[in-house]
This record gives C-alpha cells, structure tokens and sequence, in this order.
C-alpha cells in the first residue's frame, strides 16, 4: 500500500516536473520571439555609424541603446550564428524601428551605404582646425559649427558641466578618431557623433582613476590637451604629465609654451619675452593652475598618460630639433639644455 502511494506521489511529481519544464519552455520561446519582432512600426530611418574595430557585441548594445532592437544578448547570438562578426565593416547602415534583427543582419552583410566619407581627425587638433577639416570635405559651414556648438550642454552630456561658454566651448571633446559621415549628415549630427564617441573614454576604470587623483573630467581634458600639444613623441608623454602634476603639487607655474601658442594661435618655435607677457589667464607663465580649459582635442594615449605616469624626478624640459625632450630635475640643468637644444 505504501508503495502504491510512492509511485503516485512519484507520478504526480513527474506530471509537475513536466508541466514546469512545458512552462518554462514556452516562456522562453516567447520572450525569444517577441524579441525577434521590430521596436515598433516607424519605418524613418537614420544613419547608424559603426567605428573601425567595432564587435558584434558592442554593436548589439549599441542597436539596444539606440531603441532600434529589443534585446542585445540574442541579436550577438544571431550575429553569431551567421557569421557577421568576420564579415563587419566600418561605415554608415540606415537602420529603422521597424527592421527585425534579422533584416539588420542582412544589411549589415551587404556593408556600409556608399553614400560617406571617411574623415580623420588627427589628435592634437584645436575645435577651429576640426571645423576646417570638415568644410573643406563639403560638411556644413563654419558658421552653423559654431552655432550649433553652442547647444550641446551638460544636460545632454555631464562631462560638459564645466565648460565655458562662447567660442570653441567644446575645446578638448571633439574625440580624434576616424569617421564615416553621411554625405547629408548635418552639423548637429556631427558634432553630436564626436561627443558620442568622447563618452566611450570615460570608462568605470578611467572614472574611477579619476576619483582617486581628485580630478574633475574637465580638469583631466585640459591636462591632456596641454601634454598632447608639448609631446611629439609618446615616450615622453607620460614624463610631461608628471612634471606637469608636480609643478601644480608645488605651486610652480606650468609654463607651458602651447599655451601661449594657443593664445598666438601659431606654433613658434621659440617664443619671445613680450609672448611670454601676453596679459592672459591661459598665459600658464604668468599664472599659477591649469589654463581655463582645454587648448586643444587630445587622444587616448595624451588623456591616459595623465591618469597613469610614475612619479618623477624631473621638473623641466625642453623640446630638442626632432620632437623630443631633454628632461632636467634642477633649473641649472634645465638652463644647460636650454643652451645645448634651442
């Protein structure tokens, strides 16, 4: 008898058991499918640029973000599955919400739109010399670059909280990089792309070195841009950052020479004792601190040596005839090289 009651207990346990698998499968099937369907029914589409180097993963999370597909993790699956990851180019797709993911694959195996260019902004550039560069490749005006500069703020962006306003205001956030820009895509868009691909640097690891060295974002940009401009050669730097902190640590002025020619707005080799006067607060001879801001867009490596130098010994430098620097701990030092390299 009482096994008869352990093999029905058994059976009605088993006939759970199978009821809850059953659920769950079909739970899953549907939350697969529903994330197989179009956002929505909108068939406007937009440009959607994809950078050099860029994986399916970060693709799907960025189709996510963008409110053009429901759910990463199963577009990288699909991507997966038919091979798009080998076969992904840079360039501009027009995608919209009412493509499923599997027609975004497709198109994504066709490649990019053939109606782009390809701009590269080279680190180092100051904003007027970006805008340059994209007029002369047919992209807007330098008028509506600057107009439309003026409507980007920290609710958009909270990187931006601290800039200042009026011209170049976003000095320093233009990210240099390589770019596939539609030939229709306007101002806004563009300069919105730039910002876009700025936030990719501020990553938890950067935000977090960030907090550690006490540094605001803006602070960190304008850093950056002042050892982008003095260091021609990547080895030096991460000795400039360094110095640069140690004569801010001390009180020292930075005396940076890229900061008067940035007021000058021209690279001199040797600047004169009446440059050296100019009446400015980004004159960093005559003032103590940082400059109001950036002087410059800087790259990766120029805002990475900022956050990641060894403490130095040095605290001068001078430029020698092929770019790079003759580094001295004392001003005595620092006056022979003076003398050897200018």
């Amino acid at each position: 008898m009482a096994r008869k009651r352990m093999n029905l207990f058994r059976k009605k346990n088993n006939k759970i058991l199978v009821l809850i698998l059953l659920v769950a499968a079909l739970t899953s099937i549907s939350w697969w499918i529903s994330n197989l369907r179009p956002v929505s029914a909108s068939q406007e589409k937009a440009p959607f640029v994809i950078e050099q180097g860029t994986s399916a993963k970060q693709l799907a999370k960025q189709l996510e973000s963008s409110g053009l597909i429901r759910e990463d993790s199963i577009f990288t699956l699909l991507c997966r599955i038919k091979g798009v990851e080998a076969k992904l180019k840079a360039g501009i797709y027009y995608f919209s919400p009412s493509m499923t993911p599997e027609q975004m694959i497709e198109k994504l195996l066709q490649g990019p739109e053939k109606d782009e260019k390809k701009i590269t902004i080279p680190e180092g550039y100051h904003t007027s010399q970006i805008i340059d560069v994209l007029v002369k490749n047919g992209f807007g005006t330098r008028e509506r670059f600057n107009a439309e500069m003026q409507s980007f703020t920290s609710a958009q962006y909270s990187f931006l909280n601290d800039i200042p306003n009026g011209e170049n205001r976003l000095e320093g956030f233009l990210f240099p990089d390589t770019y596939y820009f539609s030939v229709e895509e306007g101002e806004h868009s563009i300069i919105n792309r730039m910002l876009q691909r700025f936030s990719v640097e501020l990553t938890t690891e950067v935000r977090t070195r960030l907090a550690e060295k006490n540094l605001s974002v803006f602070q960190w940009v304008t850093m950056g841009s002042l050892v982008e401009r003095e260091a021609a050669k990547s080895e030096d730097r991460p000795v400039i950052a360094a110095i640069f902190e140690k004569r801010l640590q001390i009180g020292m002025p930075l005396q940076s020479c890229a900061t008067i020619q940035y007021l000058l707005k021209e690279n001199k080799r040797v600047l004169s004792l009446k440059d050296l006067e100019i009446d400015s607060p980004y004159n960093t001879y005559k003032h103590t601190g940082l400059p109001p801001g950036p002087i410059a867009n800087p790259g990766r490596a120029s805002l990475q040596a900022v956050l990641d130098h060894e403490k130095t010994e040095y605290l001068y430098f001078v430029a020698k005839s092929d770019g790079s620097h003759a580094f001295a701990k004392t001003n005595e030092e620092h006056m022979q090289n003076i003398r050897k390299y200018q």
